[in-house]
């Protein structure tokens, strides 16, 4: 392991899945040193996550990704789940996914269906940062000016001690680190037990002609993997699974046509937990994606929600390392992201629950002779997948935001339904600026501040210690958003407004005293 990288480590990321080493290219944007590290020793073989929704894309096309996941994943058209008595049987109900079968007009990017292992490899190379597989963190303590924590090498039999300024414990849903801590969850906590089977079989170019990204049957439910071919089948576990024939479930399960030839290649037993954490931090340790909230995987929110979490995270890490922010705005990471991991849980809960319905309701018209007599009603098939209101209308309510008096937001309730808002907290809304370029371009590793008045703002600016862009915004824009001509939206780095002007303020210290309550930094 190399000495010199472990011991300069500002943050030490744990979990090389598509949080952590999302959260390694995020903070290496902003120049922080890391170190991750990941017990396995190579990215994960299997598919597991299987959606990549358009937040996330919004993320990843800042990070100058969006492109190359995009050509990997499948076509717009298998953003669809169909319903089926088994994989070959015709469909009783088809649903579309919104912002992954089409673009939709509230983003400049659209979700896709891809593979977590289509999409780590991509995240890997999007770094160059220091990362060690095979190496496991077994313990950790927390000093007065950073972490000390114990890894095991797996491959030497060798323990080091390393030391961080910070902790980011990516580390999934039985996370060590939560355990060390002694941090609680809520929840159902384990709602079954189950097994992904990847197989291949020659299925005669018929996935094309009826596309879909997930098939949700009365015998589990079947992905296609990769646009070339391959399969995961997701199903709970049989009570004799040591003895399981998985090429003959298989067949059973296909139904019509499942005597074609199965070549199982991958087994894979897991738990699908609904918890979240008590709290997400402790001192200078800080939990994110499953180790933070563990969620079922009925409507694809969980890694996702995951990579929202470290997007809202990095850029505060960034700030308190380098002298711009001060302690108070490492607090907002809680503040903001735990209510929506609950709003998270509650969805995928209920969506698992409706889910259980549908079976339910299909096997009752089997019984009653019904089966061959159509569509079943999905009243709410589009809660179900019309979740826009969850991934881009999240709204942060902590001392990071400002309302337009100037004082910290009170929460506001959850909802499906996604409104575009230029209110303090929320995502700043998607507006096209130019041909190619979308008011969410001009984010990043900065604060922006968008107005249609730049010349008028620039003039009453004084200095600071933050990086601050002056971008304009279009009349009409600026009308759409509630703001006068000489108005103004302070846009934080992960893109959620954090205060907003109706008309410019005479007192000319008013953008940077917003700077300093925002980052919680002593006044400059």
């Amino acid at each position: 392991m190399d000495r010199v990288a472990v011991a300069d480590a500002e943050v030490l990321i744990v979990g090389g899945g598509p949080v952590g080493l999302t959260a390694r290219a995020l903070l290496e944007r902003w120049g922080v040193r890391t170190l991750l590290v990941e017990r396995h020793r190579e990215l994960s073989p299997f598919p597991r996550s299987r959606l990549v929704n358009v937040r996330s894309m919004e993320i990843y096309r800042r990070l100058g990704l969006a492109e190359t996941i995009a050509a990997a994943a499948f076509p717009p058209e298998y953003g669809r789940v169909r319903f089926r008595d088994t994989l070959y049987d015709r469909d009783f109900d088809t649903v579309a996914m919104v912002g992954i079968n089409a673009p939709v007009p509230e983003s400049p990017v659209i979700g896709v269906v891809t593979s977590q292992d289509r999409l780590e490899p991509r995240l890997l190379a999007a770094a160059e940062a220091p990362l060690r597989f095979g190496v496991e963190l077994i313990d950790l303590a927390e000093e007065a000016e950073g972490v000390v924590a114990v890894l095991f090498d797996h491959q030497h039999g060798a323990q080091r001690r390393v030391r961080a300024r910070y902790v980011l414990a990516a580390d999934g849903a039985t996370s060590t680190v939560r355990r060390l801590l002694g941090i609680g969850t809520t929840g159902l906590g384990a709602m079954g037990s189950f097994t992904t089977v990847v197989f291949d079989m020659d299925d005669g170019g018929w996935r094309a002609q009826q596309p879909a990204g997930l098939y949700f049957t009365a015998r589990g439910t079947f992905a296609p993997l990769y646009p070339e071919g391959g399969w995961a089948w997701f199903v709970a576990t049989p009570e004799d699974v040591m003895h399981a024939d998985w090429p003959e479930l298989l067949a059973h399960a296909l139904g019509p046509r499942g005597d074609r030839r199965i070549e199982v290649s991958r087994v894979q037993h897991w738990v699908m937990n609904a918890c979240v954490a008590e709290r997400f931090r402790q001192g200078r340790i800080l939990l994110a994606g499953d180790a933070a909230h563990a969620v079922p995987i009925f409507g694809g929110l969980g890694m996702n929600a995951g990579l929202a979490d470290v997007h809202n995270l990095c850029w505060k890490l960034a700030g308190l390392l380098q002298g711009w922010a001060g302690p108070r705005l490492l607090e907002s990471y809680e503040r903001e992201r735990l209510p929506v991991a609950r709003q998270t849980l509650d969805q995928t809960v209920a969506n698992t629950r409706l889910m259980l319905r549908v079976q339910q309701r299909r096997r009752e018209q089997h019984q009653a002779g019904e089966a061959d007599g159509g569509r079943i009603e999905l009243p709410w098939s589009e809660r179900f997948f019309a979740q826009l209101g969850l991934v881009l209308g999240a709204a942060y309510r902590s001392g990071a935001v400002l309302t337009d008096d100037g004082t910290p937001a009170e929460s506001p309730p959850a909802t499906t339904r996604y409104v575009p808002t230029a209110e303090p907290g929320h995502r700043m809304p998607h507006r096209w600026l130019a041909p190619g370029r979308s008011t969410l371009d001009t984010f990043g590793e900065w604060f922006t501040l968008l107005t249609p008045d730049p010349a008028g703002w620039a003039r009453g600016r004084t200095a600071g210690p933050w990086r601050l862009r002056v971008e304009p915004l279009p009349g009409d824009h600026a009308e759409a958003c509630g703001l006068s001509p000489s108005g103004a939206l302070l846009v934080r780095p992960d893109g959620h407004i954090g205060a907003r002007w109706l008309e410019r303020p005479a007192d000319g210290t008013a953008l940077r005293r917003s700077l300093a309550a925002i980052t919680g930094a002593e006044p400059f």
